[in-house]
């Protein structure tokens, strides 16, 4: 009986040594994973501080901070306040004042501002006005001249709304001047608001095809702006609930939109109606393809023979020559325009190499 129990305790004893055992061989081994873990973690810490303990901001994940408008409610003088709404609705509403039905003038096409500058220009990446107010008056080689802001404006009512010069002392020039100062004017003054303008879009290595382009329409465009691209407009005729993208009431040739690389990236980043640039419907050849058939239908003249007096600097796809390399005005127009682009560097350069070889002697 006795010898039992002694047989009985050894194999407690064996089975709780055992377990003991046990034990530390896990927790061993979860040493042997944990620890590196703790001084791997302990030197991506230090490498992200930098000698004065900063945290450094790892620029693959950086989150990029786009400008984003001032706000109306914001300003206190109510006088200066209703102008700076009067010039927001002129924007928004361009045609309900000035376009063919007009209740203060009728001097543009239909359109309104925003039709090209989205939410009454405070789009990201959708032709915003965030560096309006921060680099103007500037220098722009397109008129070889220093420009203000209401020649800038007034360039617009000309050749996007292809319609008549306002009057820079006027009410409705003093309103849109004065919302496009107020929502951008928490930009530093000479600096480029970050989101502004239109997102850059490679080239293509072929010639944007317009046969193509059209399938894109139909499939993707004409729903909103219809089979014949004339847009679509309200019950009342005075804006358009769609623009036209071409035809009589679209915007002329002389307008920033009728290059096709500004086209591209346009409907790129903001179309179909609702996308964002994070998130893009079109593929870069449905872009570039969709704004060669656009570009390619008729649409209003505007005669600018002072446009470009330094043949030079037009940019590559600009589309009417003269130019100052031997590439075809087709290509100019429609690509490829690596090529181009490449002689133009170059020519800079070579440029660039002379003056200052002459100004060293």
């Amino acid at each position: 009986m006795d010898h039992n129990n002694d047989k009985e305790i050894s194999q407690e004893k064996l089975l709780d040594l055992i377990n003991k055992l046990l034990l530390l061989v896990i927790v061993l081994i979860c040493g042997l994973i944990f620890i590196p873990l703790i001084w791997i973690f302990r030197d991506q810490k230090n490498s992200n501080n930098d000698q004065s303990g900063t945290p450094k901001i790892d620029s693959a994940k950086a989150v990029i901070s786009y400008w984003k408008a001032r706000d109306i409610d914001s300003v206190s003088d109510p006088v200066e306040k209703a102008k700076i709404q009067y010039g927001k609705d002129l924007i928004m509403h361009t045609a309900k004042y000035l376009g063919p039905n007009g209740t203060v003038m009728k001097i543009s096409n239909g359109m309104n501002c925003q039709n090209c500058h989205l939410e009454a220009g405070t789009k990201v990446f959708g032709n915003n006005y965030g560096s309006v107010h921060s680099l103007y008056p500037k220098f722009r080689a397109r008129s070889g001249s220093v420009e203000n802001i209401y020649k800038r404006i007034n360039d617009c009512v000309q050749r996007s709304l292809n319609g008549r010069a306002l009057d820079t002392t006027g009410k409705e020039m003093q309103a849109i001047a004065a919302y496009i100062n107020y929502i951008g004017s928490n930009v530093e003054t000479g600096k480029k608001a970050s989101g502004s303008g239109l997102k850059d879009l490679d080239f293509l290595d072929r010639t944007a095809d317009s046969l193509k382009g059209r399938s894109v329409y139909v499939a993707k465009c004409q729903s909103c702006h219809q089979p014949g691209g004339e847009g679509l407009l309200m019950a009342d005729n005075t804006e358009y609930i769609y623009p036209p993208l071409w035809g009589p009431g679209s915007y002329n040739d002389g307008a920033g939109l009728f290059r096709i690389s500004n086209f591209a990236k346009y409907v790129k980043y903001n179309m179909p109606q609702g996308t964002r640039h994070e998130n893009p419907q079109l593929t870069d050849e449905e872009a570039w393809d969709v704004a060669a058939y656009v570009n390619s239908r008729p649409r209003p003249h505007l005669d600018v023979p002072t446009d470009w007096p330094d043949r030079s600097k037009k940019p590559v796809d600009h589309p009417f020559g003269p130019y100052t390399d031997s590439f075809p005005e087709w290509q100019h127009k429609f690509g490829p325009f690596k090529a181009i682009a490449k002689a133009q560097k170059q020519r800079e350069d070579q440029e660039a190499k002379k003056k200052k070889t002459s100004s060293t002697k």
